[in-house]
């Protein structure tokens, strides 16, 4: 929890200073109270999502956490079925059978490394994933059906993070177990690449003619470079089989996004 609320602080710190330099502190700060408390619905999504995935990622190797994540286009595609009756075609049906079968390989190999969908660590990534797929699909009604500012919104959403985790930190030190904590360059790094990656991604959905399906693809690839990482870094086992899982995983993504 330290390592998210302060990494969370120092992005949105950075962010907030840099768009007041830019805009002024007015222009910045002007919003309504119905704008105000949709942003804030975003936020506690957001920040459940987070806390989710940071526990998991303490428990699962990065190389079964990353890929698991990255199949969150498949939920939102589930999402925009249930909730906007939209009917799935042949090449994303097939899509989303093939993304189930990875899903199925992961949940093989995470058993042989002694992680089953029970785990704590199993259940913290699927809630985080599922909450994500939420979150993008929220995310796509705020700036392309109300037409939200995207800057305004990602103010408020910073702002409303670091007190919607502070608090949570908070809560975790008065009445959770004590880990030790080690100051690094790395938890404002974090916090900072984060902030400009959301900033791009609000730029992406904002426009008109962007959609969902392919904007949430593009963005879940970044899960290669984790599981790039967890080889090199790491040292996860099960790699190759991994691999293949997550080349199912992916080319079932890309169906959903080509079918539509």
């Amino acid at each position: 929890m330290p390592v998210l609320f302060l990494s969370t602080l120092s992005g949105s710190c950075f962010f907030i200073a840099a768009a007041v330099c830019s805009s002024g502190i007015r222009s910045v700060f002007t919003t309504d109270i119905n704008s105000f408390i949709l942003i804030m619905i975003k936020s506690l999504i957001v920040s459940a999502s987070w806390i989710c995935v940071y526990y998991a990622m303490r428990e699962l190797p990065i190389s079964l956490a990353s890929p698991i994540r990255s199949s969150a286009p498949l939920w939102t595609a589930v999402g925009g079925i249930w909730l906007f009756g939209e009917l799935p075609t042949f090449i994303q049906g097939l899509g989303m059978l093939i993304v189930l079968t990875g899903y199925i390989m992961f949940s093989f190999l995470g058993g042989e490394e002694g992680f089953n969908w029970k785990s704590r660590g199993m259940i913290f990534i699927i809630a985080g994933t599922l909450l994500g797929a939420c979150s993008a699909l929220y995310d796509k009604y705020l700036l392309n059906t109300l037409h939200l500012d995207r800057k305004m919104l990602q103010i408020y959403f910073s702002l409303d993070l670091v007190f919607i985790l502070g608090a949570a930190y908070g809560i975790r030190r008065l009445f959770g177990a004590k880990h030790p904590f080690v100051w690094r360059w790395s938890i404002p790094a974090t916090g900072i690449l984060l902030i400009a990656a959301d900033y791009i991604y609000f730029y992406a959905l904002s426009l008109p003619d962007a959609p969902i399906s392919m904007v949430s693809l593009v963005r879940r690839c970044s899960c290669v470079i984790t599981f790039a990482l967890g080889v090199r870094v790491f040292h996860d086992v099960n790699i190759k089989r991994k691999a293949v899982a997550l080349a199912l995983l992916l080319t079932g993504v890309i169906l959903l996004a080509a079918g539509r």
